[in-house]
């Protein structure tokens, strides 16, 4: 199919009581596109010159005026579109608009009457009515439904949602493959083999997707929701399957935060959605220019989502909705905007076919089979798969020879088997592995041998330099024997000359004691005297000395006991909060098993608990404030 653009049409909503219409007018033209033509009159009130446009005018396929019904909507704008994807076509239809401008609508639809079913009902009954009607073809029919509410992804058709809140499911994720084709982890695919189980799948989806009142929409939808249908189909003994998708896509309102007043979590809410809405244009605007190389698809989830919708395989359509009231023209003319940069963008949607595999693999092992029995008739020979113990004996004596032939002529003959080719490949690559196993063996080994050769030499510098390190402490003992030597011969003749003093023999002797120590002092070497000055000192204070270790003593066996307290008051502290949560345990079992009133009032055990706790905390920090006078 060749590239086509994307087919827009508009549609007006009716007015409100209290609304007051704006001015426009609708020209339809069978042969050409219809034209919506918005006029906003100067405000003369304002007395300044206003050179602001009056009159806008946009082109579209078709524009449904307010008392457009919806099977109209449906014949102009879906039934074209399920067709194609009952050929086998990728098809989307999205709506685009305003806050309260009706999109969801006419997607979904209304629930008060019967004729105010929307897009996706009436295309389910459409493509149920068609399937029962084809019966040359077998077809599989799945639906999933995916909401994007805050940039997060979730499954409307999870069974779980009943009973959980939205944030506590399973998060929809998006994953490309290497071909850049797009799938979403946890999204549900619900098998549907009727118009019935479909639209059941439809409420209960639409049950749980996310609203809320705002100043523009009493049920205001919060989140973008996409509703597709899966269809594959066959005919029987053909190989080839067609598998093709429709995308019906309620996008949330764009709202302007000023005129609306939200707040709080629905302000929130409109940023998210403002945002993706903003990406939207983004991807719509590089897609209408020309030599883009750079599609902004990443940007948010919706937009990744919808890539195959906005420039890809499908065939795409959207309804721009209108609210043309005079509060809502600005919007309204910002909606026709966009919806005519979307017109200039061109989708080719080709046939979605593929070969099933089960029939491929059903048709090689046929033709498996009669190749067998074309080689049996041609060698006259029954092959098995495996070779016989003699045929590789065999095998192995040639390649044997080969190998040691020096001949580079010679070569190894063994037939036109395959089998016996592949098992002289693969005994000679284990022939060439065992040889490189051998060479790393010797390799390693003579790199070992010279490890352990270099490090023989390096212990034998170290002895060497050991045994000189020796030869200079001798050498340093040999000097300070002498010493000692010298002062002992001093020492032995200063005593021979007091001796001799005392026995009447004249001699130079010191007139007293003091003198003699005097003599000796100055006689003495300088090591001796400093560490008879050492001597001294230490003698002095050694009384000091013993004082200060029995007061160190007993300021840490008083540290000690200190500790000791500490690590029992905490484990008492820990004790009591062991038990506060076993408490809490306790009545959480028992609010699951029997709730009632009486489980939110005060524990007196968990009070009384708690006082115990803020008891020996205090012993704790009293310890505390005692420990660093043990220290002083």
């Amino acid at each position: 199919m060749a590239k086509e653009t994307i087919l827009v049409y508009a549609r007006v909503k009716p007015l409100g009581r209290r609304q007051e219409a704006g001015i426009y007018s609708i020209e339809d033209d069978e042969k050409s596109l219809s034209t919506l033509e918005i006029i906003v009159p100067h405000d003369l009130a304002d007395g300044v010159v206003n050179n602001k446009r009056e009159s806008y005018k946009f082109k579209f396929q078709k524009i449904f005026d307010q008392e457009a019904k919806q099977d109209v909507v449906f014949d102009s704008i879906a039934k074209p579109v399920a067709e194609c994807v009952l050929a086998g076509y990728n098809g989307t239809i999205f709506a685009y608009g305003q806050t309260g401008s009706g999109k969801t609508f006419t997607i979904t639809g209304g629930a008060e009457r019967y004729s105010d079913r929307g897009i996706i009902p009436r295309t389910l009954s459409y493509i149920f009515d068609q399937l029962q009607k084809d019966s040359s073809k077998v077809y599989t029919t799945h639906v999933s439904y995916l909401e994007i509410y805050n940039e997060c992804g979730y499954d409307l058709l999870d069974p779980r949602h009943e009973a959980s809140r939205l944030e506590d499911l399973l998060k929809v994720t998006i994953m490309e493959d290497p071909d850049q084709n797009i799938h979403l982890k946890n999204l549900s695919l619900q098998q549907a083999t009727n118009e019935e189980e479909a639209l059941n799948l439809l409420f209960l989806g639409d049950t749980n997707r996310m609203i809320a009142e705002t100043p523009m929409n009493q049920a205001s939808s919060r989140s973008h929701c996409i509703f597709t249908i899966h269809i594959s189909s066959k005919e029987p003994g053909s190989a080839t399957i067609r598998r093709s998708k429709l995308h019906l896509v309620d996008l949330a309102g764009s709202e302007r935060v000023a005129k609306t007043g939200v707040g709080g979590h629905l302000l929130t809410e409109a940023k998210y959605i403002n945002l993706s809405l903003h990406y939207l244009e983004q991807v719509i605007i590089a897609l209408a220019e020309k030599n883009r190389s750079h599609i902004p698809y990443r940007n948010s989830m919706m937009t990744s989502v919808l890539r195959d919708s906005l420039g890809g395989n499908c065939m795409t359509t959207m309804i721009a909705t209108l609210s043309i009231d005079k509060r809502n023209i600005d919007e309204s003319i910002s909606t026709c905007r966009f919806a005519q940069r979307v017109a200039l963008i061109k989708n080719e949607a080709v046939l979605n076919e593929e070969i099933d595999p089960r029939l491929i693999i059903v048709q090689l092992k046929k033709e498996i089979q009669e190749l067998k029995d074309e080689l049996v008739l041609v060698t006259g020979k029954q092959r098995t798969s495996e070779l016989s113990q003699e045929e590789l004996l065999q095998l192995d004596k040639l390649i044997g020879t080969f190998l040691k032939d020096n001949d580079p002529d010679s070569a190894l003959d063994v037939g036109a088997d395959m089998r016996k080719i592949k098992y002289c490949f693969v005994h000679m690559k284990e022939l060439m592995n065992h040889s490189k196993i051998s060479d790393r063996k010797w390799l390693s080994q003579h790199t070992s041998e010279e490890k352990d050769t270099n490090k023989e030499a390096e212990e034998l510098e170290k002895m060497k330099e050991l045994l000189q390190q020796r030869d200079n402490e001798i050498s340093i003992l040999y000097i300070l024997v002498n010493m000692l030597k010298k002062e002992k011969k001093k020492a032995q003749d200063a005593l021979f000359q007091l001796n001799a003093a005392s026995a009447g023999i004249p001699c130079a002797v010191p007139s007293s004691a003091d003198d003699y120590y005097l003599s000796v002092g100055e006689n003495m070497s300088l090591g001796c005297q400093e560490a008879f000055e050492v001597f001294k000192r230490d003698h002095a204070d050694s009384v000091t000395t013993e004082d200060n270790k029995q007061l160190l003593k007993q300021r840490f066996a008083e540290a000690k006991c200190l500790g000791e307290k500490l690590n029992e008051v905490r484990n008492k502290i820990n004790n009591l909060k062991g038990k506060i949560t076993q408490r809490h345990i306790q009545k959480a079992a028992l609010a699951v098993s029997s709730p009632s009133e009486e489980l939110n009032m005060l524990d007196p055990v968990e009070e009384k608990l708690r006082m115990q706790i803020e008891e020996e905390k205090k012993r704790y920090y009293f310890c505390l404030k005692l420990l660093p006078s043990c220290g002083r």
